[in-house]
């Protein structure tokens, strides 16, 4: 994948994006280009920098110093429009367990200001988008570890987004979750052209899912390439943990319910 010949741009671009807390720079002058349509992952050991840079770009955190443009709105000049030209699941659950899947879809549909006449008709094709019609009027606290991630996509695709962020997608979920969310995110980038932007530790997504992506190492990007590019740089036999351990010096781990999903990503996210 030749990452300067994507005929329509670029859905995000940064220029030297920084993000200091006190002493500790998080994000350290990062330059970023993700192509329009693609699913492009940021990989990095915890404390990378991965959420921090993922804030920004969704507006949730100003940046100290730099810039970005995403879908071409400035994030710090055009916060509302940059807003409601994406879609952002975050690492803890924003599905609420005391609501039916249908319900927190309703609730999504007005925080998104989807006109009335037209809330029924996409809460019920994006339940059928990502197979939950049959469990629509369950409580999501009945709901697999899966059965919440794809509620989640659901919920941030309703108004239609331009770019669709989601830090650590995955995490917690068994295999056969893990690979039912790929295809969801598979079919998204085909049937709406959304540009997905993902961050993970999981090297077997990082390889399946993602076109292109970029390592994150103490705030800064390491690498940028595609995962066989990044491979065959290190060597015939090089697998994806080889590159992970070569630019982010680091090592990867990887299961549930809704309760287990709930401490998975408080872990998750307490370590950043």
């Amino acid at each position: 994948m030749n990452l300067t010949s994507v005929p329509d741009g670029f859905a995000i671009r940064t220029h030297g994006l920084t993000r200091r807390f006190g002493p500790l720079t998080a994000v350290d002058h990062v330059e970023l280009q993700v192509p329009r349509g693609a699913i492009f992952g940021l990989l990095g050991a915890n404390g990378a920098g991965k959420s921090t840079l993922m804030k920004m770009l969704t507006t949730l955190l100003r940046p100290t110093s730099g810039s970005a443009e995403v879908d071409g709105c400035d994030i710090v000049q055009a916060p509302a429009q940059v807003r409601r030209r994406i879609g952002y699941v975050p690492q803890l659950l924003s599905a609420d367990g005391t609501l039916t899947g249908y319900e927190n879809l309703r609730l999504s549909a007005q925080l998104y200001a989807l006109p009335r006449a037209q809330r029924g008709a996409r809460i019920a094709e994006a339940l059928a988008f990502m197979g939950l019609t049959d469990a629509a009027h369950k409580l999501v606290r009945t709901y697999s570890g899966g059965m919440v991630r794809r509620l989640e996509l659901a919920q941030a695709m309703l108004h239609r987004p331009r770019v669709l962020f989601l830090d650590e997608p995955t995490i917690g979920l068994d295999p056969m979750a893990r690979h039912s969310v790929w295809d969801r995110l598979h079919d998204l980038r085909r049937d709406y052209g959304m540009t997905v932007l993902i961050t993970t530790h999981d090297m077997e997504e990082a390889e399946t899912l993602c076109e292109a992506l970029a390592i994150l190492h103490a705030g800064r990007i390491a690498v940028v390439g595609t995962p066989g590019d990044l491979q065959r740089d290190i060597g015939p036999a090089a697998t994806m943990d080889d590159v992970f351990a070569r630019h982010a010096g680091g090592g990867i781990a990887d299961g549930g319910d809704f309760a287990g999903a709930v401490r998975t990503r408080k872990t998750a996210n307490r370590l950043g």
